[in-house]
């Protein structure tokens, strides 16, 4: 089969997740998309639900979908939720599926600074997804790909609808637009903290568990909960 692997903090999971993994399981064809919400995340330390309950809440975004699973393999560890760690451990679950690590230009872009970039690039294939307020003639800077310029204007002005690029370690790397869908994860949490609506941002049972477990309200109540694992 073949997997598109979908990390984040998911703080909290929102209708623009969920958008996204649908066309990009529709338009790379892919069988499954897999949700991984992260731990503890190596650069995002404020402001960040406990794992437990973004894991809570991916599940209760995602049920329904035969086509979505999660699994809980960053939330459970006690270690900084690093990518190459995470896919290491992917492939040694999934031995006979192929994987595409999910992933918006800005992400991309910032992958050399990552935790062992390299070695990442050559052991993964990518799906490398457009993103408000970037463009895919961005990517002309990353030292992971070798595009012409005119190629990367074809995809932002829509004269494209994907290309599937080779990486230096002979991976593959595939450019995909998608619809943008105004829905940030921050601007959802400030509504909560100032108790304002967040309906229609995010599925039903997402705001109905973020008012029952008073999220983002209370920084104080929220950081002596923060991490206390996902059992």
């Amino acid at each position: 089969m073949q997997l598109g692997i979908f990390g984040g903090t998911f703080n909290p999971i929102h209708f623009g997740h969920l958008r996204v993994a649908e066309e990009v399981r529709e338009a790379a064809g892919l069988d499954r998309i897999i949700f991984i919400p992260s731990g503890t995340p190596p650069l995002k330390t404020e402001d960040i639900a406990p794992a437990r309950q973004r894991l809570a809440m991916t599940q209760l975004a995602i049920q329904g979908n035969p086509f979505f699973r999660i699994l809980d393999i960053e939330c459970r560890s006690r270690q900084k939720s690093y990518t190459i760690r995470t896919m290491e451990r992917l492939r040694e679950l999934y031995p006979d599926d192929r994987l595409f690590f999910m992933l918006g230009i800005d992400a991309f872009l910032d992958v050399p600074n990552w935790h062992r970039p390299d070695v990442l690039v050559r052991q993964t294939d990518f799906l490398v997804l457009s993103r408000p307020g970037f463009r895919f003639i961005d990517l002309s800077a990353s030292p992971y790909l070798s595009l012409s310029r005119p190629l990367l204007r074809k995809l932002d002005t829509g004269m494209l609808r994907s290309h599937a690029a080779l990486l230096a370690g002979g991976r593959t790397v595939t450019l995909l637009p998608v619809s943008p869908v105004a829905i940030s994860a921050t601007d959802i949490r400030s509504r909560a903290a100032q108790r304002k609506s967040i309906k229609y941002l995010l599925p039903a049972e997402v705001e109905s568990y973020i008012i029952s477990e008073n999220l983002y309200v209370s920084g104080k109540k929220r950081h002596r909960t923060i991490e206390r694992g996902c059992r």
